[in-house]
Order: C-alpha cells, then sequence, then structure tokens
C-alpha cells in the first residue's frame, strides 16, 4: 500500500491582541503576504480569525449563501445581517463588508450613508467597493470622514452584465491599461488596499508594481501583496468553482456521505442509539 501524502506543515498563528487595522494592513506592501479569506457567519469567522489577517464579508454571499444567480441581487440589509455574524465570530482579524449594487454608484454622499450605516451596524472596519476611475471622488470622500475603503478592479461581479459574464478581463492592450489606471485611481484617492481579481499573472504584476498599497489577488498573480479566495470554494463545497480557485478539502463530499449515513441509520432504526438516548431514574415513593 502506498504511503499517505504528508501534510503540509504550518507555523503556528500569530496570537493578536487586537484587530489588525486599515493601516497596519497597508503597511505590509511589499511585505509579508496578507491572506484573506471570505465569512458571512459567526462560526466560520471564528475558526477564520485566528489564521487570517482580514476576512471580507463579500457579496459572494449572494450567490454560496442565497443561491442567487449574480451578486446584483444582494441588499443593503443582507450584508448587515451577515456582518454582525461575521463581527460576532471574530475577534483580532479586520473584518470589510462589500456594499452591494446599488448602494453607492448614484453620488458620493449616497455612498457615505450606505458606508456609514454598515459601519455603525455591524461595527467593521472598512467598506469595500468595486471601483474604476470614476470611483475616485467617492473614495476620497468617503476616506477623508473616516471610512477606510478597499477597492476591487479586474473582473467586477457587480458589472457580469455589462462585462458579458464572469469572465477574466485584460485580454486586450486597452483594457489592461484601463484596469491599470483603475488601480491607480483608487490607490491616489486612499484606499488602504485594492483587490484584483481575473486577470493574467502578467497585468496582476504589473499593478502591483504601480501602486502603493497591498494588492489582494484572487485569479491573478501570486506575487500580489495578499491573497483572497472565497471561503466555501477553496473549501470544495461545490462541484464547480472557478479556474482560480485550489480546493483545500472535499466538503461537499464528506457533506454527501454524512447526510447519507444519517438517513440509512435512520431508516434501519439503528439511531440514535443507545449513547444518544435519556433514561431516568424513578422518582421515590
Amino acid at each position: 500500500m502506498s504511503a499517505q501524502p504528508k501534510n503540509k506543515p504550518h507555523s503556528r498563528p500569530v496570537k493578536r491582541a487586537r484587530r489588525i487595522t486599515a493601516p497596519q494592513i497597508t503597511a505590509r506592501k511589499g511585505g509579508d503576504p496578507i491572506v484573506c479569506l471570505t465569512a458571512y457567519d459567526a462560526p466560520t469567522a471564528e475558526i477564520l480569525d485566528e489564521h487570517v489577517d482580514l476576512i471580507l464579508v463579500g457579496d459572494s454571499l449572494g450567490m454560496v449563501v442565497h443561491g442567487l444567480p449574480s451578486t446584483v441581487g444582494v441588499t443593503l440589509d443582507m450584508m448587515i445581517l451577515h456582518g454582525k455574524a461575521v463581527m460576532r465570530g471574530s475577534k483580532t482579524a479586520m473584518v470589510v463588508v462589500d456594499l452591494p449594487f446599488g448602494a453607492y454608484e448614484a453620488s458620493k454622499e449616497q455612498a457615505f450613508g450606505a458606508a456609514s450605516r454598515v459601519m455603525m451596524e455591524t461595527g467593521c472596519q472598512a467598506v469595500k467597493i468595486e471601483s474604476g476611475t470614476y470611483a475616485a471622488e467617492t473614495i476620497e470622500y468617503l476616506v477623508t470622514r473616516g471610512i477606510p475603503v478597499m477597492s476591487h478592479v479586474g473582473l467586477r461581479p457587480q458589472s457580469m452584465h455589462v462585462l458579458g459574464g464572469f469572465k477574466a478581463r485584460g485580454r486586450t492592450a486597452e483594457i489592461a491599461d484601463e484596469i491599470l489606471e483603475n488601480a491607480k485611481a483608487a490607490s491616489d484617492a486612499g484606499s488602504f488596499a485594492v483587490v484584483v481579481e481575473g486577470v493574467s499573472e502578467k497585468l496582476a504584476n504589473r499593478v502591483t508594481k504601480a501602486v502603493s498599497i497591498p494588492t489582494i489577488g484572487i485569479g491573478a498573480s501570486a506575487q500580489c501583496d495578499g491573497q483572497i479566495l472565497v471561503t466555501p470554494d477553496m473549501l470544495g463545497q461545490f462541484e464547480r468553482v472557478p479556474k482560480f480557485v485550489k480546493k483545500y478539502c472535499d466538503q461537499l463530499g464528506a457533506t454527501r456521505e454524512a447526510i447519507a449515513n444519517y438517513a440509512a441509520d435512520v431508516t434501519d432504526r439503528s439511531f440514535p442509539g443507545e449513547a444518544n438516548l435519556y433514561h431516568f431514574n424513578k422518582p421515590s415513593s
């Protein structure tokens, strides 16, 4: 019988006394990689907390939690509900909450209203917006009023109807230059970090070198200043995941097996067993 593959050794998580802040994330530019994952509930946030620097309450929750076909149907109330849960489950990781589609595009004043509500009601440390050069004024407006902003360039899921679906971006020199300018504008406007999604390794490296803030890659390059994945994707909760996802376990297979075993035990009356039953002594007369 062949030997089982050994797991990679992992260093123990660094104990932190306080939550990581936006300036601390920015200071990691060019330093130790920034570890990020998404969470939408308290139990997951509690597991992630000691291992990651930043937890994103992404509007991806619309698809991976609520079964929506895209992120476009996610509401501000949904983001706040899940943001509260993640804050209850985490203690030291920085928590960033997405502003959903329609919550910030109309004006910088609308964006401030949505962002301030998210921060006040959840207690999170920052918000994230999908951004282009058009959003620079909004980012600056939020930052100068005390709201840290993480930006998002490249493949922008909220714009999937305009972009023609969830497709990698930057295939032409013109689009690549546009993404680079979007990232520069976000950095210059005061973002503390920028997510770079669904672009070539070459373009991601260009962006990382061109901006003074950390780049957080997702489907980008290992040379970005950090990485993020949608946690249910990397845990193998779904059969199909984007090409850039590495599945670190088979949660779907394990769950299916567990449920099938439960159903079989109920059917043949082997559950509940003796270990699962209560027995009380007869009351004395």
